[in-house]
């Protein structure tokens, strides 16, 4: 189908999802939904499925990438090969970096990374399904992450797009709409300070689009910070004593320097070696 045979909105300004134009999709999220990772968060955004998992602050390695002043932050944006229509390539992609490193540019500001120098914080985020606008809800995903490892930040990074579909600014694109429309405007800002820490577009602008483009991505990125999270029921608290931890990371003793976790690991070894072949058939 052509793009000229595509009708985004109709003459009453509805969109193809039944949407008004300043509407966003449907919005869950979740926290602490994974046990292994210091913190998780798990958001649907419409039909994107996404989780993010932070690990740290941990000991930097290599070791030569440690920042004397602050910490290291590291992020990883990764779409599964099942996350569209058209199974991808599991290898990240060249979109899948540049992502990555916008993601890590636009949370750097909030990270209050010099509590723990000498130390990294890695983030992943998995898109599980992706049905436009992954780059936003990754965001807001990650930075709810990060505060539920107990990593301080200034304030809560809230993201969102705005797009221009048949000549008329529209809230949170869907798939169809930012592959088809004529611009697309992500935006990732702390809504307390006002701070943006990332404005990418995508297309044309006329500057009365722009400012209007701006203040509705704005205005509703704020609604998205006061919704209700979710804490899963199996989720940790190990990450809420982040916090109180000495900034600098101490490595765990090895299990040799315990006599008797090392009495019990020679004690199965002499067992181990006393029993039978049991690989050996009888004949």
């Amino acid at each position: 189908m052509n793009k000229s045979e595509v009708k985004l909105v109709d003459e009453n300004g509805v969109r193809l999802d039944g949407r008004r134009l300043d509407e966003l999709r449907p919005i869950k999220m979740d926290v602490g939904v994974l046990d292994k990772a210091d913190g998780s968060a798990y958001i649907e955004h419409g039909k994107n499925r996404i989780i993010a998992a932070v690990y740290g602050p941990r000991e930097a390695h290599p070791k030569h990438i440690a920042l004397a002043d602050r910490a290291v932050i590291k992020c990883r944006y990764h779409m599964a090969p099942f996350s569209v229509e058209e199974r991808k390539s599991p290898a990240p992609s060249r979109r899948e970096l540049e992502l990555s490193k916008v993601i890590r540019e636009s949370l750097e500001t909030s990270i209050m990374s010099e509590v723990y120098p000498r130390t990294s914080i890695d983030i992943f985020i998995e898109i599980l399904q992706s049905d436009g606008g992954s780059r936003c809800a990754g965001i807001t995903a990650a930075s709810l992450a990060l505060a539920d490892a107990g990593v301080p930040l200034k304030e809560i990074v809230a993201a969102c797009a705005v797009c221009k579909i048949d000549g008329k600014i529209a809230l949170d694109a869907s798939d169809i709409e930012d592959k088809q429309g004529d611009a697309d405007l992500p935006i990732a800002f702390m809504p307390k300070s006002g701070v943006i820490t990332l404005l990418q577009m995508d297309g044309s602008l006329t500057e009365e689009e722009f400012n209007q483009a701006l203040d509705m991505a704005l205005q509703r990125a704020r609604r998205s910070t006061r919704i209700k999270l979710r804490r899963s029921s199996g989720s940790t608290s190990q990450s809420r004593n982040r916090l109180r931890r000495d900034t600098n990371l101490r490595r765990q003793k090895p299990d040799v320097d315990n006599p008797a976790t090392a009495t019990d690991r020679q004690d199965r070894t002499e067992r181990h070696r006393r029993s039978p072949n049991k690989g050996t058939k009888d004949r």
